[in-house]
């Protein structure tokens, strides 16, 4: 009896091995696609939909790759030949909001931004904030450990997740983390699923540290610089002073035309960097008024606005950033981060990289804690071994400067050689062997994080 078949016995009409489906499964948001298709997709819909589909896995010894809406950067939810995929998309609901405590209980499959409308109804939000809000869901901001604009201010995912519900790869459900505010009883294994990308075991939900809504203003300050080096300085200086900014972004020249042009904005002056900071809270005035000064000792053209629409329209040129490269060509999106005082320097690198290898690199940063998305855009569905040669390069820069291969995007499979680089040998081989204690069979994501020949 086949796997397939297996499947559809036991789970009936969740089980899809519809062609467009299985096409989709293969690829993330850039389009880097798995080789080979996977045999079906699971759509679970409940806890033991995604139980039983791993107890067919493990009986049967079957590669399981864990998706939610597909939007992730590095490949670590594409799924190729002789593998099942086990879909969350379908697992939205919200099981309980506690205002009281200041926690929510949530299935994986709900997007962040569908999350928030509902808390908002309670003077409540969750506050990791990837630019990709509106399509991204929990479970995938868990499993990435995504951070976002905000993270600088109120923290990356890791420091927003009290608990998750665990399936393992036998198919045995665990409830990991606490309801508590506090909480260290034992290992924090907690923390340890925050970021693994699928290969421990199968989040089926998650138990979320809220905040209250913010209370006061919110103040947007936007600054241009001659060059990117010189943005880059002046937002380590606002670090430096010791405000606090909920938002600081940086866009280079070449990002910044870009989604001008997508946005048919009018074109911005040649060579111009653009930071957008916006600050919250019943200081947000202050503050504003405060970097908008340094800003401008640095040499930014600056603008101040206090009106919260306006804010978020000057915001949303930020957030197209995807779509602006995407209208460019096949694109690698990739993520390091250097400790903030590193920023110019890494600018510095990534403009010796581009010389060097005679590329053009649009680089976005989240300039209030170091984490720097460069861009490399090429034709056709292969990486080019020119850009390759290029981001193993700015990789090593990055290391150089006390930085990490990746701030919220994962391993993946675009990272996995390098990872052993970064970690040393020691740390790379415990890593393998506590995600063998989890999954001993290796059927969990399979050849993600980890080289699948190490």
């Amino acid at each position: 009896m086949t796997v397939v078949t297996l499947l559809r016995e036991s789970l009936g009409a969740i089980v899809d091995t519809s062609e467009a489906s299985l096409e989709e499964a293969r690829a993330d948001r850039p389009g880097h696609a798995a080789a080979g298709r996977p045999l079906a997709v699971v759509h679970a819909e409940r806890v033991d939909h995604v139980q039983q589909t791993m107890r067919i896995a493990t009986e049967t010894r079957t590669p399981v790759v864990v998706r939610g809406a597909g939007t992730g950067l590095a490949g670590a939810a594409n799924a190729g030949a002789g593998e099942i995929v086990l879909s969350k998309r379908r697992m939205t609901a919200i099981r309980e909001i506690r205002p009281d405590d200041l926690l929510a209980v949530v299935e994986p499959g709900i997007l962040n931004a569908d999350l928030n409308v509902e808390l908002a109804r309670h003077g409540l939000w969750w506050a990791p904030d990837p630019a990709s809000r509106d399509i991204s869901t929990v479970g995938g901001n868990i499993a990435t450990g995504a951070g976002g604009l905000l993270c600088a201010k109120y923290g990356v995912v890791r420091d927003a997740v009290l608990g998750v519900d665990l399936v393992l790869a036998d198919g045995r459900l665990l409830h990991l983390g606490h309801r508590s505010v506090k909480g260290v009883t034992g290992l924090d294994l907690t923390a340890l699923v925050v970021g693994s990308e699928g290969t421990l075991g199968v989040v089926v939900g998650a138990t979320l540290k809220l905040r209250r809504l913010v209370q006061g203003e919110t103040c947007t300050v936007t600054a241009t610089f001659p060059g990117v080096r010189d943005a880059a300085a002046a937002s380590a200086a606002v670090t430096a002073a010791g405000v606090q900014p909920a938002i600081m972004e940086l866009m280079d020249a070449a990002s910044l035309a870009a989604v001008h042009a997508l946005l048919a904005l009018p074109a911005p002056s040649a060579g111009a960097a653009q930071l957008t900071i916006q600050t919250d809270g019943p200081a947000a005035g202050v503050e504003a008024d405060t970097i908008a000064e340094i800003l401008r000792t640095h040499g930014g053209v600056t603008a101040v606005t206090h009106d919260r629409e306006e804010g978020e329209r000057l915001l949303a040129i930020r957030r197209s950033m995807h779509a602006g490269m995407a209208s460019l060509g096949t694109t690698l999106i990739e993520d390091v981060s250097v400790p903030r005082s590193a920023m110019p320097a890494m600018f510095d690198e990534i403009a010796r990289i581009e010389r060097e290898h005679g590329l053009t690199i649009p680089t976005v940063a989240h300039a209030g804690d170091g984490n720097l998305h460069p861009n490399f855009v090429f034709e056709g569905p292969e990486v080019p071994p020119q850009v390759w040669a290029a981001a193993d390069d700015l990789f090593r820069a990055a290391i150089r400067l006390g930085g990490t291969l990746t701030g919220e995007h994962g391993i993946g499979v675009l990272k996995r050689r390098w990872l052993a680089e970064e970690l040393g040998d020691d740390q790379w081989m415990l890593q393998r062997q506590i995600a063998a204690v989890f999954d001993p069979l290796g059927i969990l994501n399979p050849g993600k994080v980890f080289s699948p020949d190490a």
